[in-house]
């Protein structure tokens, strides 16, 4: 019996899922105390700022990516609307002197605008299905870019609009650790509530969550424009901290990839796996910088490549029952259940015997 209650796969869970607990709470307790260090310097904690950053936009992209399966391309137009409606108004000019909006409203305002059109765009391509969703959301990702860069007297243009300075890199940190707590809590809570369930239907099998009474559009655009307003809160956060956007920093396909890049290789459709992929994604993409500048896209490429291949339910896959094991990923797992059930038979024709 204690065999039994030890080889239990619930007890097993629940007892992955309080390490878990325990070594969130333990990196918690780290990014909170670090600042608070005395050698931690402004550089530091800039750079931690645009990890939390990179790791922020990866969970929102998550919501859509991971939990109703549809695969958005343009995912950073939400960032760089935030961005650009924050900006706009904090540097607003009338008559000459500058008349510019308090950060504050101006954040919350570019995170509206941004939740305002994920909604409206959201109900038109979510309707859409596989690869011409992800075409859609990239041509949309490219035609808001563009308004952006010839749209000069309110954008600046090519040239861009630059922000008074303000330079108080421990709020800035704190404010997006806070944020990205509380998305990791609102992830948490969602998979655990019916409106999650729904979405998880409607990724496995839409035609048969419709079928169910699942108004299947509705939800895809609640969790849409929901992943929108965030993603624009934190390229709101973003253009205020950097003091300067143009369409060519604040428009950037790269911040997309990163986003599916850093989910898959965390795990889709999970509470940690953004934040675990994102992570191990910022800081291999620094190490990649500082030694293979010329190859880091190309290093990039092949290891997203990498991911899918072996390892497609992520690195948080890895220690989940229902997941890839490391022996798996090679081929093993097959002849090793098929050598223990070969043993097993053996050993009945023996005890028969």
């Amino acid at each position: 019996m204690r065999r039994e209650a030890a080889g239990d796969p619930g007890s097993r869970e629940r007892a992955a899922g309080r390490t878990v607990g325990a070594t969130a709470l333990a990196a918690l307790v780290v990014l909170v105390v670090l600042p608070l260090l005395p050698g931690t310097s402004n550089a530091t904690l800039l750079t931690l700022t645009l990890m939390l950053t990179s790791i922020g936009v990866a969970i929102n992209w998550n919501l859509t990516g991971g939990f109703t399966g549809y695969v958005d391309f343009g995912h950073a137009v939400w960032f760089g609307i935030g961005a650009y409606a924050a900006a706009i108004l904090i540097s607003l000019q009338s008559n000459g002197p500058q008349v510019g909006w308090h950060p504050v409203p101006a954040i919350v305002v570019g995170a509206l605008v941004a939740g305002v059109l994920a909604a409206a765009i959201g109900r038109v391509t979510m309707r859409l299905k596989g690869p011409y969703f992800s075409i859609a959301m990239l041509g949309t990702f490219v035609a808001v870019r563009e308004i952006v860069r010839v749209w000069s007297p309110l954008t600046g243009g090519g040239v861009g609009l630059t922000l008074p300075p303000y330079l108080n890199r421990e709020l800035f940190y704190y404010l997006e650790l806070a944020l990205v707590v509380v998305l990791a809590a609102f992830t948490w809570w969602l998979r655990h509530t019916r409106f999650g369930a729904a979405l998880v239907a409607i990724r496995e099998d839409e035609v048969g969550a419709e079928t169910r009474g699942i108004d299947t559009t509705r939800f895809k655009t609640a969790v849409f424009s929901f992943a929108g307003l965030s993603t624009g809160l934190f390229g709101a956060l973003w253009a205020y901290q950097n003091t300067f956007v143009d369409p060519d920093i604040a428009f950037v396909e790269v911040r997309t990839i990163d986003a599916v890049m850093g989910t898959m290789l965390g795990g889709l459709g999970t509470v940690a796996g953004p934040i675990l992929g994102a992570t191990v994604l910022y800081w291999l993409r620094e190490l990649l910088w500082a030694n293979l500048l010329d190859y880091h896209l190309l290093t990039q490429g092949v290891l997203l490549i990498v991911i899918v291949l072996f390892v497609p339910r992520g690195l948080v896959g890895l220690f989940d029952r229902r997941g890839a094991s490391l022996l798996e990923l090679w081929g093993w797992k097959g002849r090793s259940r098929g050598l223990r059930q070969s043993s097993a038979a053996g050993g009945e024709v023996e005890a028969a015997s």
